[in-house]
């Protein structure tokens, strides 16, 4: 936002003079500014001065200047202003609407301390600051005042938020205090919210956050709860002073701070979410800033100053002019003012949300504003001003708006519509709908108030093309759905909303009742139909009447006058209600009667007194009887009793107007007696449930006041005895037994003798009951008394005595029950028959007479055929065996189906005469092929071919004639048949039958001879599309020669001959025609030719006419040359276009030249302006002498061309000494040059050169050689001879180039020579970078065809050795190269070195590679796989480079999978302590402790091979800087368990020592950190196992088996680990990758273990030694003694200890007795290597030990 200066409205003074506050009204109208001396100026919009007051002191002894006023503000009405002073009083004047009304005091409010600022947010509710620091609120409407909160700092400014439901005060002591009125959801904190670094004079509440500054020279922006978002600080500008004001812009989007000479402007970016400083507004001699105004609008801002000067301030971000109409004043991002520049008038859209405004526009007649922001959408009416934010979500601008009404927007999108209520924030309701047509969607807001309905929002809409939906937009539900038959086209609800009117495709009007879901067509042919506005009168037209419907409740009723045109519109106003209606070209008004329209209007506003004086002043008509009904119900239901008796007095009900006449007496004594409503008297309400019939209503009413004789007197008086008895029963009235005689007495004085019987009956005398209906004529009623009363049936004299009554009733049914009760079958019987119930009287004679049955059946199907009921006869006539009466009645009861049941069932004869009445019913349905069969299966088969014929189906009828009838007689019968249909005109029919015989030619005969050529084609074009075109030429010539010329035309364009029509119209002279049909349909030369030749018919200026108007003339002129016709175009040129004629000229001579006419060809030529022409013409036809004569008399720049044109001739003759003489006299030497280069004739080209260009002489040279080069051989030779003559001429440069340029694939000796002897020359006589040039061109080339010597021979004479030396290698002469770089520059020996080496590593040839560099030697054995060899060569190399083949063929074979064989490796060569091959001797071992098989004794050598190697390396680690490194103890440990699995697989060998492998397999166990544990477990257990240590085999399988669990579920997490406490094997071990047992070796173990589990004869515990530990176990828990294993068993040695020289080695003497004994008893060999080893390894064997030497 921009502050721009638009004006001074107060002029500052000398001296100090400051203005102390302003205030701008709510209304945006009025300005106020207070100055110095208490007075109040107030200024217009425009900032014109209009009016001004002084204040007044609170006490006038103080003086007029006892006070300072410091805080204003306007009433949010704008007509009141407040004023806070600092003499403790606030004093609120009014001061009217218009300007120079009366100001007035209408509040005060007296203070305890100085008023410090002042706001009014809100109606009625003042809020201020007062010195002593609290902040109160003064109320104007009850005239008090009250505290919000008090703080002990003096308020120094207040300030509202935008909405003006909080407040901010700021304090001297730093403090900003924040109270809501309401917080608006927003949950935000009540309270002291910040302490500012010092007094926040200048405060704004924006929409973001608060804006505070002061003395300290920095604005801080605070957030919502107080943290300290934002700092501007300008207390190092030496320009700038403390900030005195601030004010935040109505839409919170910016705020201004004043302070000395300047106002900075503060803009909220909502992308960004920070505040940005605008460019500072700074005026010189403005001094400080004292008070800050903002527009409600946001349009302006005024500033006040210490001088009392007020500066107004125009803000906006942008000005826009919309459509030339409207201003559009951007003053925020969300806040836009919209002004109408005819009118003036302003509105303000403002988003309430503070989102950017992105697009306005104004539509609907310039009334409607529609605005988009990013989540909103913004719409306002100009007229009424009011405005509406929705939420809204972008669809890229594809909305529709409708604004037809005044009320809502009509937004239609994607299928949605959306309905928004100006001046509502929430959308109305939004519904499916595809049809956005203004006249299928009607919405009703509240158009016309009716009693007891605050709300009326109602709309109607299409939900298809056939259904309207009707919606309570309050409640948002479907009110109505009305599904119709046809498409609707309009609709309509009235302004109440509760009738609606619509129209459908057909023009039929529907009215429908949403209250009752009636609907009702009113009228047919409607072409217009309009509601009258204000009112529910109807206006529609029907064709030429006019339709009025006064009262809509009776549709019926219609009162129509005749119009002569059509309505179009309806006005209403200033007292009556006008019809206009265009008749021709004038406006009819038709007047509606006004009255009829007001009573309508009277009974919706529900005064009824209004109507009541309304219809009185009408005659009586069926309208005005209409209105005294709906008044007299209306009038009924308000209660309004007086009224509805005058309704029935003025419809003549006068037994209604007399009860009304009564009640209302009742009421009104009522009324005078006790006051009030007399209507609610217990006797009216009964007496209006009377009226109603509504009579239970009353009697509870009478009974509810316990008026019971009342009740009892108003049924006897309706004569209703019944419920008149039924109410003394009920209250047990003494009357009870009066009344029921009284009753009886009654009926019998009125003769309801039937109502007495059923009293009587009721009351149990049945024969009295009996009496009285026999008398009263009712023996049915007799009868049925007596069926339920087996008392009364013995009496048989009663019972005769009904019967005969019945009898002679003729209710005869009614008299066979009674005798069939009585069992008498016989006259039951007859009484059923004669009374046709015959569904009794059969299963009576079921029973009792069997064989009547079938008679009765047939009886029945007699009286039901009597009765018309033929259907239900038929049945009946089936059971009764009368087939033909059967199949009658299925016939006559249109039966067909049952009746081909039924004939199907007959035999042929009779059958045969029914088919053919069946056979046409289903003719006459179309079901042909039903009907054929019946009239078959009838033998009429004729009939059939007949119905075939008629209905049209030929093919049919004759499928079906060639079946029965000989092809011959098919074929004259159809033949004749269709001659027939022929004389009556009937071509078609013909036609079809002419066909079917297939006879087409017969009908293209009947076609042309009745000229019907239409149809001749088409069948032409079916049956002989061959002479289809021939048929066309021949129908065109026909009709051409009778002179029907445009039929002819049509004719000869289908035969594709349009030429013939142009001639046709040409030779009729019909030239428009023939010029037509060639531009249509000949191409696009064709009309040009006709065009020319109609010209050339009319001749002279006609036909330069004619041509102008078709705009053909210039074609025409070149069409006429083009057919040779010169006159005709000389003539038109002449006449019309002279620029032309040189080109006919042209023309008219190459015609004569094709024509060989050379003479005349020559002067048309010449006459055109083209002497060159004929020129050409003349050498073309080779006649020099006359091309010679006309070029000189004529075109002079040709002669030349004659001259060249002679040569070539010449030269064709190979006359070159001719030509070259020609061409020199044309000085044309470069074409002789050319000419002898393309003979191949180069000493005649190079002569010609020399002499007459010698600028070329050099170029062509240099071609010559080019050419010579390409000749190959013979041009070869040719180089080599110019060569020659180049060095014989001392041309050394030119002869070496031309050397080098010799090349013949086929002789490279020749080649050889001439590159050898350029070089040679280039190196005597040329200089010495240019011999260079040559050397290092040549030398390539001679390698090239592989002359390396030479080429190297040459180099040395240069001295590019280098060159040389690689020539020789390349020839692979490593010799020579080795003895160039020896001898002539020593530094290249290694380059030759590297290259041999590179060579022979090339070649493969390794062997003689060893000798020179044996590293690559062995790496390229490496790359091939040579294992061996590269051992071998290592072999003989030093022990490092050995190392490092023999480790990497280890790893190559341990990916291989062969461990042994990398272990064989380490035997033979030994194992270097080297690091990097630590990982090796791992993988090693731990590839063999995994391997399966090595738990027997065949495994001694892999194991003492593990072993020796594993020791090996623990001596070189010993010598090596790894000493004692945990690598060293790692491997030490590594060769101790290698040591127990070689000394176990040697005492597998030997019987006796079983125990000892035992136990060995036992101690592995405390290295399962490095062994397969599942493994180890495993063969400890199997060990225990055989030799009979069953405890301890339990444990360790039974640990064995956990394993295998684990190992499957992938975790040790599981392992119970309770049995190995206090022992050394560790807990903490790798689990497995896999199963290192075999699973039927796993069942085998899980079956034992769970065998020995059961039997339960085994403790599971752990052996224990005298230490109380586990005997295998070296540490001892209790004391953490570490005892040494013995190197025999690994089991821990507690007495008997043999020791070894080297330390820490021991075995027990037991022991190593016990294997000492097995070697002497068994001679193992590889026992004997157990102890060897140990020798080695211990430094000797104790003396008991024996030599096995």
């Amino acid at each position: 936002m921009q502050l721009k200066h638009l004006r001074t409205l107060l002029s500052p003074q000398d001296g100090a003079a400051k203005v102390t506050c302003m205030a701008w009204s709510q209304n945006n109208a009025k300005f106020a500014v207070c100055t110095v001396d208490r007075v109040v100026l107030l200024y217009d919009e425009h900032g014109e001065r209009r009016d001004k007051f002084s204040t007044k002191p609170a006490d006038m002894k103080y003086g007029r200047k006892s006070y300072m006023v410091k805080g204003m503000a306007f009433s949010p009405d704008s007509t009141k202003i407040a004023i806070g002073q600092t003499d403790n009083i606030i004093y609120v004047y009014k001061i009217g609407e218009d300007w120079g009304d009366k100001k007035v005091i209408c509040n005060k409010f007296i203070q305890t301390s100085a008023v410090t600022c002042l706001q009014w947010p809100a109606e009625y509710i003042i809020v201020f600051g007062l010195a002593e620091g609290k902040v109160r609120l003064a109320n104007t409407k009850t005239n008090k005042s009250s505290t919000i909160y008090g703080t002990d700092s003096y308020v120094v400014s207040l300030t509202t938020n935008c909405s003006g439901k909080g407040i901010l005060s700021g304090h001297a002591d730093g403090t900003i205090v924040r109270y809501f009125f309401d917080d608006e959801g927003s949950g935000e904190s009540q309270g002291k919210l910040v302490n500012h670094p010092c007094p926040p004079y200048a405060l704004a509440w924006a929409t973001t956050s608060i804006v505070a500054a002061g003395c300290d020279r920095r604005i801080v922006a605070y957030g919502k709860e107080g943290q300290v978002l934002q700092t501007f600080d300008y207390s190092r500008d030496p320009q700038e002073r403390e900030f005195t004001t601030a004010a935040a812009s109505p839409g919170g989007q910016s705020v201004v701070l004043g302070s000395y000479d300047r106002l900075r402007v503060l803009n909220w970016s909502p992308r960004k979410s920070i505040w940005e400083e605008a460019k500072p507004k700074e005026i010189a001699n403005l001094y400080t800033i004292t008070a800050l105004a903002w527009k409600r609008d946001g349009s302006r801002l005024c500033a006040g100053t210490l001088c009392g000067g007020v500066e107004q301030f125009d803000c906006c971000l942008r000005r826009s002019i919309y459509k030339n109409k409207f201003e559009l004043t951007y003053v925020g991002p969300s806040q836009v003012i919209v002004k109408n520049l005819s009118s003036g008038t302003r509105v303000v859209l403002k988003s309430h949300y503070g989102y950017e405004v992105e697009e306005v526009k104004i539509l609907g007649k310039e009334r409607y504003l529609v605005a988009h922001t990013s989540d909103t959408l913004l719409l306002g009416d100009l007229n009424t001003n009011r405005l509406s934010e929705v939420a809204w979500q972008g669809s890229g601008g594809n909305e529709k708006y409708f604004f037809e009404n005044e009320n809502v927007c009509m937004i239609f999108n994607a299928g949605e519509l959306t309905l928004v209520e100006y001046g509502s924030n929430d959308t109305l309701g939004s519904v499916r709908t595809e049809f956005m047509n203004p006249h299928l969607i009607s919405i009703r807001i509240n158009e016309r108030r009716q009693r007891g309905m605050e709300d009326n929002k109602k709309l109607a809409y299409l939900v298809d093309i056939k259904t309207i939906a009707i919606v309570d937009l309050i409640g948002g539900y479907n009110i109505g759905t009305i599904s119709h038959e046809s498409r609707v086209d309009w609709l309509e609800l009235n302004e109440t909303g509760h009738k609606l009117l619509f129209r459908d495709r057909k023009l039929r009007l529907h009215l429908y009742d949403i209250e009752s879901c009636s609907k009702t067509m009113i009228l047919n042919f409607c072409s217009y139909v309009q509601w009258v506005p204000g009112s529910d009168v109807l206006v529609a037209q029907n064709r030429s009447n006019l339709c009025v419907w006064y009262n809509i409740e009776a549709p019926e009723r219609v009162t129509i006058s005749s119009i002569r045109g059509d309505v179009a519109g309806l006005e209403r106003g200033g007292g009556k209600t006008e019809v206009m209606v265009t008749e021709g070209v004038t406006t009819v008004a038709y007047t509606l009667d006004e009255g009829l329209i007001e009573f309508g209007t009277a009974i919706d506003d529900g005064n009824y007194s209004r109507a009541t004086a309304f219809l009185e002043t009408l005659e009586m008509t069926p309208e005005t009887e209409a209105m005294w009904k709906t008044l007299s119900k209306l009038a009924l239901e308000a209660r309004q009793l007086h009224i509805a008796e005058r309704c029935f007095s003025a419809l003549g009900h006068v037994a209604k107007a007399r009860f009304l006449h009564e009640t209302n007496e009742i009421a009104d004594q009522v009324s005078r007696e006790y006051g009030g409503e007399g209507t609610d008297f217990y006797q009216v309400r009964a007496r209006l449930a009377m009226l109603e019939k509504n009579y239970k209503l009353a009697e509870m009413i009478f009974l509810e006041q316990n008026a019971i004789e009342e009740a009892m007197d108003m049924y006897q008086e309706l004569h209703r005895w019944d419920e008149c008895i039924a109410v003394a029963e009920a209250k047990g009235h003494p009357a009870l037994e009066k009344l029921r005689r009284g009753y009886y007495q009654w009926l019998m004085d009125t003769q309801q003798e039937e109502r007495a019987g059923e009293l009587q009956e009721s009351q149990g005398d049945g024969l009295a009951a009996i009496s009285l209906y026999l008398k009263a004529g009712l023996p049915a009623k007799a009868a049925r008394l007596v069926l339920t009363r087996e008392e009364l049936l013995a009496n048989t004299e009663l019972v005769e005595h009904i019967t005969a009554a019945l009898i002679k009733g003729e209710l005869y049914e009614r008299a066979g029950d009674l005798f069939e009760k009585i069992r008498n079958p016989q006259r039951a019987l007859e009484c059923y028959c004669k009374g046709n119930a015959f569904m009794k009287a059969i299963e009576l004679a079921r029973l009792a007479f069997p064989v009547e049955v079938v008679r009765l059946e047939e009886a029945w199907g007699d009286y039901l055929v009597q009765q018309k009921q033929l259907d239900a006869a038929i049945n009946h006539y089936i059971e009764a065996r009368c087939s033909i009466k059967a199949i009658e009645a299925a016939l006559g009861a249109r039966q067909w189906k049952k009746a081909i049941y039924i004939l199907d069932l007959q035999d042929r004869n009779t059958a045969s005469k029914y088919y053919p009445r069946v056979a046409q019913h289903y003719a006459s349905l179309q079901e042909y092929e039903i009907a054929e069969e019946l009239y078959t299966k009838g033998d009429r088969t004729k009939d059939a071919i007949d119905m075939y014929t008629q209905a049209g189906r030929w093919e049919q009828a004759h499928k079906l004639a060639m079946k029965c009838m000989r092809p011959e007689d098919v074929s004259v019968l159809y033949i004749t048949q269709a001659q027939e249909m022929e004389k009556q005109g009937k071509y078609r029919e013909a036609e079809r039958l002419y066909v079917t015989v297939e006879e087409p030619d017969l009908a293209i005969t009947m076609f042309k001879k009745h000229k019907l050529y239409d149809d001749m084609i088409r069948l032409v074009g079916k049956h002989h599309p061959d002479l289809l075109s021939d048929t066309h030429l021949h129908l065109g010539k026909e009709l051409e020669a009778e002179g029907r010329l445009q039929e002819a035309e049509y004719h000869y364009l289908e035969a594709q001959e349009w030429k013939a029509t142009v001639n046709m119209y040409c030779s009729s002279g019909l030239w428009e025609d023939a010029y037509r049909v060639a531009k249509a349909h000949g191409g696009a030369n064709a009309h040009k030719h006709v065009a020319c030749l109609w010209a050339k018919s009319l001749g002279g200026e006609a036909a330069v006419r004619l041509l102008n108007k078709l705009g053909l003339l210039e074609a025409a002129i070149d069409h006429a040359a083009d057919n040779c016709s010169f006159e005709f175009a000389f003539e038109l040129s002449r006449l019309a276009l002279k620029h032309k004629t040189p080109e006919i000229h042209l023309r008219y001579a190459m015609y004569l030249e094709d024509e060989g006419k050379f003479e005349e060809a020559e002067a048309e030529f010449i006459r055109a302006g083209k002497p060159k022409e004929a020129v050409l013409m003349f050498v073309h036809n080779q006649d020099w002498e006359a091309a010679q004569r006309v070029a000189e008399a004529h075109n002079p720049d040709s002669v030349a061309e004659v001259l060249v044109g002679q040569a070539r001739e010449a030269l064709e003759e190979k006359d070159f000494q001719k030509a070259e003489g020609l061409l020199l006299r044309a000085q044309k030497p470069g074409l002789a040059l050319n000419y002898y280069k393309e003979a191949g004739l180069w000493s005649d080209a190079l002569r010609i050169c020399k002499e007459y260009v010698p600028g070329q002489l050099e170029a062509l040279q240099e071609e010559y050689e080019r050419e010579a080069t390409k000749k190959g051989g013979r041009g070869v030779e040719g180089l080599v001879e110019q060569a020659r003559q180049w060095e014989q001429s001392g041309e050394y440069s030119r002869a070496v180039d031309c050397y080098l340029k010799v090349w013949d694939s086929g002789n490279s000796s020749l080649v050889e020579k001439c590159w050898m002897k350029a070089a040679e020359l280039s190196i005597k006589f040329l200089p010495p970078q240019r011999s260079l040039e040559v050397v290092r061109a040549v030398g390539p080339q001679l390698i090239g065809i592989g002359k390396h010597s030479a080429a190297a021979e040459l180099y040395l004479n240069l001295d590019l050795v280098k060159e040389a030396i690689d020539a020789f290698i390349e020839d692979e002469e490593w010799n020579k190269a080795k003895r160039v770089a020896k001898e002539l520059d020593p530094r290249y020996e290694d380059y030759v070195d590297q290259h041999y080496k590179e060579f022979l590593k090339n070649q493969g040839k390794v062997d003689s590679l060893v000798g020179v560099d044996v590293v690559a030697a062995l790496d390229l054995y490496v790359e091939q796989g040579q294992w061996d060899k590269c051992i071998e060569t290592a072999t003989k190399q030093n022990y490092k480079i050995l190392h490092k083949y023999v480790a990497l063929y280890a790893t190559h074979l341990i990916r291989e999978g062969g461990f042994a064989q990398a272990l064989a490796l380490y035997v033979q060569h030994g194992a270097p302590a080297n690091p990097q091959n630590f990982n090796i001797y791992k993988r090693i071992f731990t590839d063999m402790v995994n391997s399966p098989g090595t738990n027997s004794a065949e495994a001694y050598h892999s194991w003492a091979d593990l072993r020796d190697v594993l020791f090996n390396l623990c001596e070189n680690l010993v010598k090596s800087s790894e000493a004692n490194s945990p690598a060293h103890e790692e491997f030490e440990t590594m060769l101790l368990i290698a040591h127990y699995y070689a000394t176990r697989s040697a005492a597998q060998s030997i019987k006796q020592l079983e125990t000892v492998a035992a136990r060995l397999s036992v101690s592995l166990l405390r290295h399962t950190q490095l062994l397969p544990a599942d493994k180890a477990f495993y063969e400890a257990g199997i060990a225990a196992k055989a030799v009979g240590w069953e405890n301890m085999a339990f444990i360790f399988l039974n640990r064995f088996l956990d394993l295998t669990d684990a190992i499957e579920e992938g975790t040790l997490d599981a392992l119970d680990h309770s049995d190995f406490q206090d022992t050394d094997i560790p807990f903490e071990v790798p689990l497995p990758a896999k199963q290192h047992v075999p699973e039927t070796q796993r069942e085998e173990v899980r079956d034992w273990v769970l065998t020995v589990s059961m039997d339960q004869r085994l403790e599971q515990v752990l052996p224990r030694d005298e230490r109380g530990v586990y005997e295998a176990s070296l540490v001892a828990a209790s004391t953490g003694v570490r005892a040494l294993p013995c190197l025999i068993t690994g089991y821990p040695i507690l007495r008997n200890k043999i020791e070894f020289k080297r330390p820490g080695k021991a075995a027990n003497k037991d022991n190593w007795n016990k294997f000492l004994m097995a070697i002497k008893t068994s001679h193992s060999p590889v026992c004997q290597d157990v102890l060897k080893f140990i020798s080695q390894w211990c430094g000797g064997l104790p003396s008991t030990s024996f030599s096995f030497q």
